[in-house]
C-alpha cells in the first residue's frame, strides 16, 4: 500500500511557498527599517551639514558655499 499516493509534492510545495512569504515579509520589513532610517538621518542634519553636503558633492561653488553659510551665520 502506498501512503499518501498522488499527494506527495504538495507537502514540498506548502513548505516552499511558506518559505517564499517569510522571504517576502523578511523583506519588506527591511525595506521599511531602511526607509525609516534614512529619513531620520535626513531630517536630523542642520542646514550648515546640508550646504556642506552639496558643497562636496559640487553642487555648489566655493564662492556659492561661502556666501550661503554666511547667510546662514556660519564661518565661511
Amino acid at each position: 500500500m502506498m501512503w499518501g499516493y498522488g499527494y506527495e509534492g504538495w507537502g514540498w510545495m506548502w513548505l516552499i511557498g511558506g518559505l517564499v512569504l517569510i522571504g517576502i515579509v523578511v523583506l519588506v520589513v527591511v525595506l521599511v527599517r531602511n526607509s525609516a532610517a534614512s529619513t531620520a538621518k535626513t531630517t536630523a542634519s542642520t542646514p550648515q551639514q546640508i550646504l556642506a553636503d552639496r558643497y562636496a558633492r559640487g553642487e555648489l561653488t566655493t564662492q556659492e558655499y561661502r556666501e550661503r553659510l554666511e547667510i546662514l551665520g556660519g564661518k565661511p
